[in-house]
């Protein structure tokens, strides 16, 4: 039986927790649901464990790594940002 998961790696993970915070923001739909709906708590957790991530792993990541967990701290800050004043 073959495996159907992505090799598991760094940018798998912050991937993976970027795409829960996208969806608590009402950017991306829901794929178990169909729905957009949005869940500014669970995006405020979800970026405050990517800045953790950042923290614990600095001075260990490859320039790419960093740059990319960088990247997606800043959209996702900004997106958190805007849905608030849209609240």
């Amino acid at each position: 039986m073959e495996n159907s998961f992505e090799e598991a790696s760094f940018a798998s993970i912050v991937l993976r927790m970027a795409t829960g915070a996208y969806i608590s923001l009402g950017l991306v739909e829901n794929p178990t649901t169909g729905e957009k709906k949005k869940d500014l708590k669970t995006t405020e957790y979800l970026i405050d464990s990517l800045r953790v991530l950042r923290e614990k792993t600095k001075g260990n990541l490859e320039k790419e790594e960093e740059g990319y967990l960088t990247q997606v701290i800043s959209d996702l800050e900004l997106n958190f940002v805007k849905a608030k004043e849209k609240k």
